[in-house]
């Protein structure tokens, strides 16, 4: 979470006290968000513009690959809202969820927690791989909710058999797995417009 490290960048703010420490920690949980949500180009990009409210610090962070996001921070350093506001692909296809393209990002769990809720943006004909390293008698949950339009998803094993084939994203999955190790949750759009959604994993 530092600025060094992500290659984030604040703009200087004429604030003091109270507002500026709480732009500072939104700015900072807007960007770890980021990086876990938009792929090889959001690991870097510099903030746009961060506004201090009581109910929540809206962040505008613009990503390596041109893409600008919303992102809606409370004070307890959860994330409100993430979300694209102009969709730029960079042309190499970097960018997580451009369109035909497949992004990867490995799942973590807070420390003590046996969940985990993400959120992302799909382009048409475009899907995201998630990763999570389970075990072997373990309970799977996964829950793909968009927020419009359609998706489905599939689970495959450690060793790339499926777990879940092809399934529509109105029916949640909960299952015990039969193998140690990554396992991988796709989420595909099949539809002909992008659709944001959040996924939402447990592992016990």
């Amino acid at each position: 979470m530092k600025f060094a490290v992500l290659k984030f960048f604040a703009p200087m703010f004429a604030i003091a006290g109270t507002a500026s420490f709480a732009m500072s920690e939104a700015d900072d949980a807007c960007i770890d968000h980021l990086r876990q949500v938009g792929g090889p180009d959001g690991q870097s990009g510099t903030i746009e513009s961060s506004e201090f409210s009581e109910a929540g610090t809206l962040v505008m962070l613009r990503d390596a690959g041109g893409t600008l996001w919303r992102c809606i921070a409370y004070k307890d350093g959860s994330i409100g809202e993430m979300s694209v506001v102009d969709a730029m692909d960079d042309g190499g296809g970097a960018m997580a969820g451009a369109a035909g393209s497949t992004g990867s990002q490995r799942v973590k769990f807070d420390s003590g927690s046996t969940g985990a809720e993400l959120v992302g943006e799909l382009a048409p004909g475009a899907s995201q791989q998630y990763v999570l390293g389970a075990k072997n008698e373990q309970f799977l949950y996964v829950r793909v909710a968009p927020r419009n339009g359609s998706l489905d998803y599939v689970i495959r094993n450690p060793d790339g058999s499926e777990l879940l084939g092809l399934m529509s994203a109105d029916k949640e999955y909960r299952g015990q797995l039969w193998q140690s190790g990554d396992h991988v949750v796709e989420v595909i759009n099949r539809s002909n417009s992008s659709v944001d959604y959040n996924v939402i994993f447990g592992i016990e």
